[in-house]
């Protein structure tokens, strides 16, 4: 089991070249990227997500891209003779009319469009080599991140499982006497209703019995401790169960909710009260679940 919420970091540095990864998940329904890139790196964005679907199957991930060029031949500079000598002669013309002359070359190195810097155009081929190797990094540190916040979401959720198998258990136990009591409530209404008649014992019972059938929750008791059990087999699948899980819970909700609607007996509504706030915990931790 994984958590959807990690962070990894990778580094990759080759020939004065160096590309750094950062990812940072957080729970989402999909596989999401938010790409974080340098704008002439922007054709890398397909590198890092093809090396993060090997490892990544849900969650939103913010992707942070740094690159770093180090080479001496990184940049070229070239001078503009024809801008310099035109720089030249304006001073020299000034100098003529009584101004001095301090035009030295530091200075017209200065002046604008005498030096023209470009950038080396760059080896993307090593870069995308570069950034599948920080990428591929960075991943395997975000899953054993994910690896270890899933081990305590495990154990988190058992608990809660366990809470939640109590508070059922309780209820299973209480239901019988709940018939038991509207039986014993009924034929004390009806005795004080006759004052001395003899009670009609098939329509006692018959009335007993629809109210039996109409409060009966062996089935939906039944259901949700199958799902008690398949939640604890799914903890132990490899993969994603994200989903399964959510689904899981959206069932077990759904028969809780038809267990409190069937009992009006007070202890029973209490444990199905707390059975749901426990149940919304657990389905929150659950969210996080990749």
């Amino acid at each position: 089991m994984n958590s959807m919420t990690g962070y990894g970091r990778g580094i990759a540095e080759r020939d004065g070249r160096k590309v750094t990864v950062e990812l940072r998940s957080v729970n989402h329904r999909f596989a999401d990227y938010s790409m974080k890139l340098p704008r002439f790196l922007s054709a890398c964005e397909d590198v890092v997500r093809k090396v993060c679907s090997e490892y990544i199957i849900r969650g939103h991930v913010d992707v942070f891209l740094l690159y770093e060029n180090n080479r001496e031949d990184k940049a070229t500079a070239s001078v503009d003779i024809a801008i310099a000598e035109q720089y030249k002669r304006i001073a020299e013309n000034l100098e003529s009319i009584g101004f001095t002359n301090d035009l030295t070359a530091s200075r017209v190195m200065k002046l604008p469009d005498v030096i023209d810097v470009k950038e080396t155009e760059e080896n993307m081929e090593e870069i995308f080599s570069l950034t599948a190797e920080a990428t591929t990094e960075a991943c395997k540190q975000l899953v054993v991140m994910r690896e270890t916040e899933g081990k305590k979401l495990k154990a988190d959720l058992l608990t809660k499982l366990a809470n939640l198998e109590e508070m059922v258990s309780f209820i299973e136990t209480r239901a019988p006497e709940v018939v038991t009591t509207y039986a014993e409530k009924l034929k004390k209404r009806l005795t004080d209703y006759l004052d001395g008649i003899e009670i009609d014992q098939s329509k006692f019972l018959s009335e007993v019995c629809l109210y039996t059938d109409r409060v009966a929750i062996d089935e939906e008791i039944t259901r949700l401790k199958t799902h008690f059990q398949h939640c604890k087999e799914i903890f132990e699948m490899d993969g994603s169960i994200g989903k399964t899980l959510d689904f899981t819970v959206q069932e077990m909700n759904r028969e809780i909710n038809t267990t409190g609607s069937k009992c009006s007996d007070m202890q029973i509504t209490e444990k199905v009260i707390a059975a749901k706030n426990e149940l919304e915990k657990f389905r929150e931790q659950v969210q996080n679940i990749e």
